[in-house]
């Protein structure tokens, strides 16, 4: 017995196994893959900002010049327009900073109601129903919906991928923006099923990192032959096309398309993601979508800014006329210069294919006051890492050419052009 008081033994404390995590080693091993990345604080949302170094927990400090910002998804250059600003003040003023509770308790707010009732509008359907953000919409109705059989793009969003494993659906997914691979795998399909099953086909409308357009009239036919649902994600469309719709109301699809997702942090400049489809849709979601049921009310100045965004987006012609002169100027220049730009949209992926000269080129840019870092594995498939420019109705015309600038001396300087 002294033996053990003596530490002969080892105690319990001894013996408990270490099932505890290593944050450090994680990092480390990112930062080996050359994974790891840092916040970098922006002094305001426009198209010409300061940056700042990631300042952990101390006061960010702000200084050097302004540069010009191509990396956001602000397309219309909404986020800082007067008449949004005003609204969010308002709503911030007349209804309260946070809607306090979920929707189903106390924190359903007139806000909410008139950024619906907007949205519905415009998309073409019976109701619409805003959640806390477009990442909660697209988990929280593809759950909701619980199919038997989900059939997805292989590049749609993260979003939509890990709805995908949150259900107990059996998932299939077709090669990207091919309907005709789409309706083979439907048609493998229906030789296995057994029984009645409820399938899913969930597309993004437009792609963040490719900049491409689904065949939505396509896919539209192939999901009617064989009577499935179709979901279409519409986050980098909305607001853009006219009448504030996306590609399935510039296409004259609204009445195909069974669920209309979409976001309201990007054009429409605010926070938010929504559904629009029919009445009774939109009443299940509101009872079975669990990131809306268990989520505070998306904050009422953030549906209000909506609102007013939206309102501008359908009324201002001229705002979203810039916006594709500004993609025009700016895709014709870079291929001018040599760059290898994909995609047909407000997204212009400039392909570089190598992670480090991809990478090297962010910085240079940079370097050269301009704001469009570099995009690598595993956001994009290997082989073709990309410099991401994303233009801004709100770009002046000195802008676009220093952009237009900075990519030619960069390319020179790295031999890229």
């Amino acid at each position: 017995m002294s033996g053990e008081a003596d530490g002969g033994a080892d105690t319990p404390r001894d013996r408990t196994p270490d099932r505890g995590f290593d944050p450090a080693g994680r990092l480390a091993a990112r930062a080996r893959d050359d994974l790891r990345r840092d916040l970098t604080p922006v002094e305001r949302v426009a198209a010409r900002s300061r940056l700042a170094e990631d300042p952990g927990s101390d006061p960010i400090t702000f200084d050097g010049d302004e540069r010009v910002v191509f990396a956001a998804n602000n397309y219309l250059g909404l986020a800082g327009e007067e008449r949004v600003r005003a609204a969010a003040a308002e709503a911030a003023s007349d209804v309260g900073t946070g809607a306090g509770a979920s929707r189903l308790i106390t924190g359903d707010t007139p806000a909410h109601r008139e950024l619906e009732r907007e949205l519905a509008d415009a998309k073409g359907t019976e109701r619409a129903l805003a959640f806390s953000s477009g990442y909660a919409t697209n988990v929280g109705t593809i759950t909701a919906l619980d199919p038997d059989v989900i059939i997805s793009d292989e590049l749609n969003h993260a979003s939509i991928v890990d709805a995908c494993r949150l259900t107990d659906a059996e998932t299939y997914v077709y090669d990207h923006c091919d309907p005709t691979d789409l309706r083979a795998t439907m048609r493998e399909r229906s030789r296995e099923a057994t029984g009645e099953e409820s399938w899913l086909v969930v597309t993004d409308s437009v792609f963040s990192m490719d900049g491409d357009v689904a065949s939505l009239a396509a896919i539209c036919d192939a999901v009617e032959e064989f009577g499935a649902w179709l979901m279409i994600d519409e986050a980098h469309a909305t607001g853009l096309y006219a009448d504030g719709g996306g590609v399935v109301q510039r296409e004259g699809l609204a009445d195909r398309v069974h669920v209309q997702m979409g976001t309201l942090s990007k054009a429409l400049g605010s926070q938010g993601g929504y559904v629009a489809g029919s009445a009774t849709l939109i009443e299940h979601l509101l009872n079975a979508a669990r990131s809306f049921v268990f989520s505070t009310g998306l904050a009422p100045p953030s549906a209000a800014a909506a609102r007013a965004a939206l309102r501008v987006a359908r009324e201002d012609e001229r705002r979203r006329e810039q916006l594709w002169e500004n993609v025009a100027r700016l895709r014709d220049g870079l291929e001018a210069i040599g760059y290898d730009v994909w995609g047909e949209t407000q997204i212009l992926p400039v392909v570089v294919g190598d992670r480090e000269r991809t990478m090297a080129l962010g910085d240079t840019l940079d370097d050269h006051g301009i704001v469009a870092p570099g995009i690598r594995p595993p956001t994009v498939p290997e082989g073709t890492s990309r410099i991401r420019v994303a233009p801004m109705a709100t770009h002046t015309e000195e802008d676009i050419q220093r952009c237009l600038d900075a990519f030619r001396a960069a390319g020179e300087e790295l031999d890229l052009v």
